[in-house]
């Protein structure tokens, strides 16, 4: 937006807080010397920058735009990106057992809601769920791949849509492709979960590292029927999909091990089982195995693999004894 068209966007603001029935489309035609149209656009454009506007229908059959709000906060701006940024703060603080700060960040959301007028409270939360419901949290420990802020931009607002995306992926030289965003999973290595039409109706997972460009279409689409991102993740043990190597894990910590071990949380679906003998089996439904290697390697000799064989047979050979800590 130009520097002149925000100053008219403030000044409209200013008109239709400042006036008890509102601006009508005539009212701007005649104080901004525009046409019609132009009008409506301004109209869009404050309904889309303001939270507080509200219309009505007068007896002259005009309709009227009007920002709903008491004078210090009559120039509000809408919170649904707030909302969002306090909603993701507080799950990672719930998820990290921070539940003071996890409190705390909801008292401010609340806050933030009870501003808003019910109309826009609503519309405001919806859109923040719909984000909130494509972001999946993968957590381990260690190193992160870094993530462009502008192509996790791209692909929050396409989700909030939720909208195709335009990418270019694997080099900066690959041909665009378009894909219907279904999600992004966060972690070591963040993965864009989308679908690509032209390709096939799987969803496919796209490494962020190696996304160089994302463009918004305007360009709707359908989530594919019953897909659940949390389901969706909770089938890899990090975030790598592999259909066949899906199935039941089994590990045996020993008794030495047994008490750190039961501290963690390997899977969302994991469940522990105290041995006779003070080992801890542990047991979850995942694929994955290069992942669940890397982690298991910290744990030296002190962890057997049951089940999967593909599993153990990655595993054998290389558990050390000599570690002097565990994880």
């Amino acid at each position: 937006m130009s520097f002149s068209k925000a100053v008219d966007l403030l000044r409209l603001a200013q008109m239709a807080a400042s006036r008890r029935g509102g601006v009508s489309l005539g009212d701007i035609c005649e104080e901004f010397r525009v046409s019609r149209r132009t009008a409506q656009r301004m109209t869009e454009a404050m309904e889309l920058v303001f939270a507080n506007v509200t219309t009505s229908d007068a007896q002259d059959r005009r309709k009227y735009w009007r920002l709903e709000a008491p004078p210090l906060e009559r120039l509000q701006a809408r919170q649904e990106t707030a909302i969002e940024a306090l909603e993701i703060a507080a799950r990672s603080a719930r998820d990290q057992l921070r539940l003071r700060h996890a409190q705390a960040l909801d008292g401010i959301r609340d806050g933030l809601m009870a501003r808003l007028t019910p109309r826009d409270a609503f519309r405001t939360e919806v859109d923040a769920e719909a984000v909130l419901a494509g972001l999946g949290h993968v957590m381990r420990p260690g190193p992160t791949v870094a993530m462009r802020p502008e192509l996790t931009d791209a692909v929050i607002e396409a989700l909030r849509g939720p909208f195709r995306l335009r990418i270019i992926y694997g080099s900066a030289e690959a041909a665009p492709r378009v894909v219907e965003p279904h999600g992004l999973l966060l972690g070591h290595r963040s993965y864009l979960v989308a679908r690509q039409p032209a390709r096939s109706e799987t969803i496919l997972n796209f490494r962020m590292d190696r996304v160089f460009a994302a463009e918004v279409l305007d360009e709707s689409f359908t989530f594919t029927s019953g897909f659940i991102l949390e389901d969706y993740a909770a089938k890899a043990f990090g975030v790598y999909q592999d259909p066949g190597q899906y199935g039941e894990v089994i590990w045996r910590f020993a008794p030495e091990a047994a008490e750190r071990a039961a501290e963690f949380r390997f899977h969302p679906t994991q469940i522990l089982e105290l041995q006779d003998d003070g080992s801890l089996i542990v047991r979850f439904k995942a694929a994955g195995w290069l992942e669940m290697v890397w982690h298991l390697y910290q744990w030296g000799d002190k962890v057997e693999v049951v089940a999967p064989a593909g599993l153990r047979a990655l595993v054998e050979g290389y558990q050390r004894p000599d570690f002097d800590a565990l994880p």
